[in-house]
């Protein structure tokens, strides 16, 4: 395997706001556009993805066809939790069931079963891939933010400690294995290029590699700024903003005139400068601890339409596979 397209499970998290929804979207329609069924799930009740292709008042737990090769779900923790208790129960309705105080009990009681149904739901997902009717061959995970995606992930592990034998020692296991195998299951990172989400990135790698005995295959950093100015061109910026004081004693601080247009175009410049040699900055930062690291622009538009979603998509393609060359030297 080359692309990290070529994954049964891509799992994806980092700090909220971060775009994270987005990747999942742009990576989803770059594999079924390389001839993969794909199926991108959303971890809460959201259901944002399939808004992004105009498809809105999509309840949880329902899969919905986006495009050719692509569809999208939307797992309701919940929800996931009173099917497997269902399945467990054997015939007792999910009326009955989730009106019962058993079921209020182990919902309360049972830390982490939210999490560990929703990672048994997603292996589920997975597993037509290997069945003949090969219903998706990627899940794209739209996880939580951080913490809540290492406790999912952590979750087969703690309740696999606790039950060793049974039908939850075997989903559990079976869990755990395809989390851990490199071939089948890859992590990314998505962050801003800030101190604070690149932090958060690095807890991830950390937290995999506690849990899983895993690293990130890539952190994607998202919204780039180009770096428009050399040194020379901001030395000469810098010194047109200088000239400040002079110019009010000259144009009486009118912002009509073009010394202040001049000084507005000065301070725009030097903003949109240090904005992207913080980005870089965090860049390298990552790069230092030997990630992969795929950047993905900013996007200029007055909204992220499909256009420039498939834009991302693209670009995120052709990244995805060098990264998973470099993953598999």
């Amino acid at each position: 395997m080359h692309s990290l397209l070529d994954r049964e499970l891509i799992f994806i998290t980092g700090k909220g706001g971060v775009g994270k929804t987005t990747m999942a979207a742009a990576i989803g329609i770059a594999a079924a556009e390389s001839g993969r069924r794909v199926i991108v799930a959303e971890v809460g009740d959201q259901s944002r993805v399939p808004a992004m292709f105009g498809r809105h008042g999509v309840s949880a737990g329902a899969e919905v066809d986006l495009e050719r090769g692509l569809s999208a779900i939307t797992i309701d923790p919940d929800r996931a939790l009173l099917e497997w208790l269902q399945s467990v129960g054997g015939r007792v309705s999910g009326r009955l069931l989730a009106s019962s105080g058993t079921f209020q009990y182990f919902a309360a009681a049972a830390p982490g079963a939210q999490e560990l149904v929703s990672m048994v739901k997603i292996w589920q997902m997975t597993r037509s891939a290997r069945e003949r009717r090969r219903r998706h061959d990627l899940v794209v995970v739209d996880a939580p933010s951080t913490g809540h995606a290492l406790g999912m992930l952590g979750s087969p592990q703690t309740f696999g400690a606790i039950a060793r034998v049974g039908p939850i020692a075997g989903q559990t296991r079976q869990v755990r294995d395809l989390l851990c195998d490199p071939d089948r299951t890859a992590y990314l990172a998505v962050a801003l290029g800030t101190e604070m989400a690149v932090t958060e990135a690095l807890e991830v790698q950390d937290g995999l590699d506690r849990l899983l005995g895993r690293g990130l295959d890539a952190v994607i950093v998202n919204g780039l700024m180009p770096r428009r100015f050399s040194a020379s061109e901001m030395h000469s910026i810098a010194a047109l903003d200088s000239a400040r004081a002079r110019d009010r004693v000259q144009d009486g601080d009118s912002t009509a005139t073009p010394a202040a247009v001049r000084r507005a175009a000065a301070h725009a410049a030097r903003a949109v400068d240090v904005r992207s040699r913080t980005q870089h900055n965090q860049m390298a930062r990552l790069r230092r601890r030997e990630f992969q690291v795929l950047g993905v622009p900013f996007n200029w538009g007055t909204r992220l339409d499909l256009r420039a979603l498939r834009g991302i998509a693209e670009g995120l393609a052709r990244k995805l596979q060098h990264a998973g060359e470099e993953a598999s030297k």
